[in-house]
């Protein structure tokens, strides 16, 4: 489901206001006394927190520079959006700006097109139709430190997601504009981070052009009703709903339409996957064709239990969480109390869009005292399911087997 423009109270006058003053001096380093213990053999575990990054609250460090900063994940019981301040940071270089001028900032859009484009983000807000879509920034290496073995990359455990409903314009629009030139096929989109060493690769990402055109993907300069805090793409960022974050190239300042392939290292090396089921190959498997990662997979996590937590048993104990269906909707959230053997349904949500997090529920009886576990599976509406066995890839990426909780009942 689509939100319509109206349902968002932000004017492009009190956005831009807000925006003139955008900006933030160093990125902050200090984290907090509080630490969490994710609980994983195989290596450190243990993160602290912060609340010293500027837009941001409380979050989980897993990284000063670039900045990765992780959803905590009790957020994510609170309610299917995450609030701004609380959403996941993750930045390839360290180099982005920590202040944008509006007054000089631009959108190039050239290549392949028959009238190259310059556009302020005044320009774009006023001149285009406004568009809003809900849907989940998800990195690829979400709950990689749970990989077993364990994975070189960024220790995600499973907080480097998160959802928003974001404003802007159709990319369709802009591309429509510019007049894509018959033949070009492809669309190339990169930010305001620079590489560090000016030998190492400029951060870019492409789509086909269809993909490019096909009314979802958006130019985002708000999310949740507020301007995009700069941590997570101001003015602009590209948003490709059901595709992983790795896509949604944050400050966006130029597209390129071209007639060939991305050539960079972002596709042709970085972010690729076995070629096989549920991208999952044994760990000691070397001989394997590699595909660039696209879509996001079906994922669920139950929400207000944790592991260890203590219900009485035999009494009914509400069961709560979050899913989303990857690149389609979700269709089902089962829940299963032995194992995988049998399956209850749960009670849907709202539904807030194909590519948004859905709440569900149950309520369960333990019987018996002693540890139980709560296994929890997502169906998407193309009747994906998540996989009973572990994913393991040497990227540590796209791992969605199903979650198990284990409570305590006393």
């Amino acid at each position: 489901m689509k939100r319509s423009a109206s349902s968002t109270a932000m004017s492009r006058r009190g956005l831009l206001s807000a925006a003139a003053a955008s900006g933030f001096g160093l990125i902050a380093q200090k984290a907090l006394g509080e630490t969490i213990d994710f609980h994983v053999a195989g290596g450190p575990s243990t993160r602290p927190y912060t609340t010293t990054f500027p837009e941001k609250g409380r979050m989980v460090l897993q990284r000063n520079r670039p900045p990765w900063l992780e959803t905590p994940f009790d957020v994510f019981d609170k309610g299917v959006f995450t609030p701004n301040n609380q959403h996941f940071v993750s930045w390839h270089w360290a180099t982005f700006p920590t202040s944008v001028d509006l007054n000089s900032f631009a959108l190039k859009v050239h290549g392949q097109v028959e009238r190259p484009l310059s556009l302020s983000l005044q320009e774009l807000m006023r001149d285009l139709p406004r568009f809003e879509i809900a849907a989940v920034s998800q990195c690829a290496g979400n709950s990689r430190l749970y990989a077993n073995p364990r994975i070189a990359g960024a220790q995600w455990a499973n907080g480097s997601m998160s959802n928003a409903l974001y404003t802007g314009v159709r990319l369709k629009d802009v591309l429509d504009k510019a007049g894509v030139k018959a033949g070009a096929g492809h669309v190339l989109f990169a930010g305001l981070d620079d590489p560090v060493l000016p030998e190492a690769p400029r951060f870019v990402k492409s789509l086909a052009v269809d993909h490019a055109r096909d009314g979802e993907v958006m130019l985002a300069f708000a999310m949740n009703g507020e301007q995009l805090p700069m941590l997570n793409g101001f003015p602009l960022k590209l948003i490709v709903p059901g595709w992983s974050a790795v896509y949604w190239i944050k400050m966006l300042n130029d597209i390129e339409i071209t007639d060939r392939p991305d050539p960079s290292v972002w596709t042709t090396r970085s972010y690729r996957v076995p070629d096989t089921a549920n991208y999952t190959v044994e760990p000691e498997k070397a001989d394997f064709k590699l595909i660039p990662i696209t879509r996001n997979v079906p994922r669920s996590f139950v929400t207000n239990l944790k592991p260890g937590d203590t219900v009485k048993a035999g009494a009914p104990q509400l069961v709560r969480g979050i899913a989303f269906g990857g690149d389609k909707g979700v269709a089902a959230v089962d829940l299963s109390l032995d194992g995988g053997r049998t399956w209850q349904p749960t009670v849907l949500g709202r539904d807030e869009g194909t590519y948004s997090f859905r709440q569900w529920q149950t309520t369960v009886a333990l019987p018996t005292r002693g540890t139980h576990a709560l296994t929890v599976r997502c169906t998407n509406t193309d009747k994906v399911m998540q996989p009973m066995q572990r994913v393991w890839n040497p990227g540590g990426y796209l791992q969605n087997q199903v979650e198990t909780v284990e409570v305590v009942a006393a």
